[in-house]
């Protein structure tokens, strides 16, 4: 059974939620570092308060709210992130993903590792972020890269 008519309580229900998921999907990004959470997780609840409003609301509205040619972009950045990260540490001296080898003046080691987590999870967030949302719009425009 489909309906073609938006239902009105759908749609408030759906932009009434969405800013607080995503909010929660911040929290679980910038605090998973030292406790239960962290970049995938995180990165997943941002990509379903966008999502919610896409489902609810459908395509035109969808578009306005994360256009879909800068997915790929972050995408990618969110894995350079990642990736510089990571070289950033080799160039500096240390192993892959060392963190007290980050050149940031004026921090202690654990300070050091505290930032660089951050720094890999944020990546992380918005890489699966960016990509779950690319997995939905290629399913709903029915797209087949098989």
């Amino acid at each position: 059974m489909t309906n073609k008519e938006q239902s009105p309580i759908i749609l408030l229900g759906s932009r009434f939620l969405s800013p607080y998921i995503m909010l929660f999907g911040f929290y679980v990004i910038f605090h998973g570092h030292y406790s239960p959470g962290g970049g995938f997780q995180g990165g997943t609840l941002l990509a379903v308060s966008l999502l919610l409003v896409r489902i609810a609301s459908g395509t035109e509205i969808a578009s306005l709210q994360f256009k879909d040619y800068l997915a790929t972009p972050y995408a990618a950045l969110g894995v350079l992130i990642y990736f510089g990260t990571g070289l950033v540490a080799i160039f500096t001296g240390g192993y892959f993903l060392d963190y007290e080898q980050l050149p940031i003046p004026g921090l202690e080691a654990a300070d050091l590792r505290y930032w660089g987590i951050l720094i890999i999870e944020l990546g992380i967030g918005l890489t699966v972020m960016t990509v779950l949302v690319l997995i939905y719009d290629n399913m709903v425009k029915g797209e087949d890269y098989a």
